[in-house]
């Protein structure tokens, strides 16, 4: 194979690996944008049900939502439920602010496994609440 001939390959290979890299670059890009939306709806929805419901219908969500994580064989949740008891036992405004702060550092670890539990996570939380609030069609 002659020089030239071999400098085209690798040329070729590193566009080809250019290519990829920026793709990888912007669906990352889309799903840290699309993380941060759902994160900020999920606060939102958050914030307004913990103003506007019960500390017992409060306890009832998160320990149904608990069940179906464990159910689902979510083990990385450790931290999440021992943050989620130590809120409820305060169940004040604070308290869940502080959960949430937490979690969210919690989840800003790298890795897949932490992408894949936390897609789980929000998974499981709209499978729970739909559970206890069904739309009506």
């Amino acid at each position: 194979m002659s020089t030239n001939s071999k400098n085209n390959e690798w040329d070729s290979l590193w566009g080809e690996y250019s290519k990829s890299l920026e793709n990888w670059k912007t669906i990352f890009e889309q799903f840290q944008n699309a993380s941060k939306d759902m994160q900020t709806k999920f606060n939102d929805v958050w914030e307004k049900a913990g103003a506007e419901s019960s500390a017992d219908t409060m306890k009832e969500f998160t320990e149904k939502w608990q069940k179906s994580m464990s159910d689902a064989g979510i083990t990385s949740f450790k931290e999440f439920t021992e943050n989620w008891q130590k809120s409820m036992n305060d169940a004040n405004a604070s308290a869940f602010k502080q959960f949430a702060d937490n979690w969210q550092k919690a989840l800003s670890s790298s890795g897949m496994e932490q992408m894949n539990a936390y897609g789980e996570m929000m998974k499981k939380f709209a499978d729970t609440w739909n559970s206890m609030w069904p739309k009506s069609t």
